[in-house]
């Protein structure tokens, strides 16, 4: 892949509330990763759990894989690939969260999901900051009609849920991408997944979902990933917040009061404990 221009991507989705970066994957590569995921499915619902939800989706034919960071190491690689973590952290801070990383296929005839903006669904209005940042890896090419994600350009600059238009619908435009590119998405982009009109095209995405560390993840990932899984990770995965020490944020003022305020000088009290 060709070197990312990171200020360039940053201010695009700045402006757009969307960034695309090329061909992160070769088609190969995007290629063994959808196979990988496929298996994925299939041990997912060997262990017994759904792949289709129906709060989500109105039909099986859209196919949901969940916590891919515990089936497959290329899933942990990808999560923590250096472009895409170098781009959240230029967005984010480095002191950012791994939320949470999942697949959605979209099969011939599935249908499109609730309209929403990731920080609506978790934050409290208003929402006047990016805290959240989507990562979306395009496993096949992404159409209009395969079931791209659908969003409306310049709903990141919505702050209350009220600023939805009645109208919505008809503002919808694709997010389209190649095997391989990696979609960025500012987390108060309101979006749906896009209904797959073709007879047999799958569209298959990966979404890595990242927040500021303030915010609490969608997955415990301590409590998910087992003891011999986490003693694999690499120092990179640190995002997953499975320290001891949580919600600590170096950015504040940790100087002592007297190097704070050195013209202050306290009263003493004798025989007082402060």
């Amino acid at each position: 892949m060709a070197a990312v221009d990171i200020d360039q991507t940053k201010t695009h989705l700045e402006q757009h509330g969307w960034a695309r970066i090329p061909s992160v994957l070769s088609e190969e590569e995007a290629a063994s990763v959808l196979t990988r995921l496929w298996q994925a499915k299939d041990d997912t619902e060997a262990r017994g759990e759904e792949t289709h939800v129906p709060l989500l989706d109105p039909n099986a034919q859209n196919v949901r894989i969940f916590f891919l960071l515990e089936v497959d190491s290329i899933f942990r690689d990808l999560i923590s690939h250096p472009t895409v973590a170098e781009m959240v952290n230029s967005v984010l801070g480095d002191n950012f969260l791994i939320s949470n990383f999942t697949a959605n296929i979209a099969r011939p005839g599935s249908q499109s999901m609730t309209l929403h903006s990731d920080q609506s669904l978790t934050f409290p209005e208003p929402w006047h900051y990016l805290w959240a940042l989507n990562a979306i890896w395009c496993l096949t090419d992404t159409t209009r009609e395969n079931g791209a994600t659908m969003y409306i350009p310049g709903s990141h600059r919505w702050t209350r849920r009220d600023q939805v238009p009645k109208n919505a619908p008809e503002l919808l435009v694709p997010l389209e991408g190649r095997a391989g590119d990696v979609l960025l998405m500012d987390g108060r982009v309101w979006h749906t997944s896009g209904s797959n009109i073709t007879e047999d095209q799958d569209r298959a995405l990966l979404f890595g979902y990242y927040t500021k560390p303030f915010i609490r993840q969608q997955v415990n990932w301590t409590a998910k990933l087992g003891k011999e899984l986490q003693e694999t990770l690499t120092p990179e995965l640190k995002w997953l917040g499975l320290d001891i020490a949580a919600n600590v944020d170096m950015d504040g003022d940790w100087r002592h009061l007297t190097k704070q305020f050195p013209d202050f000088i306290p009263k003493q009290s004798r025989g007082t404990n402060i």
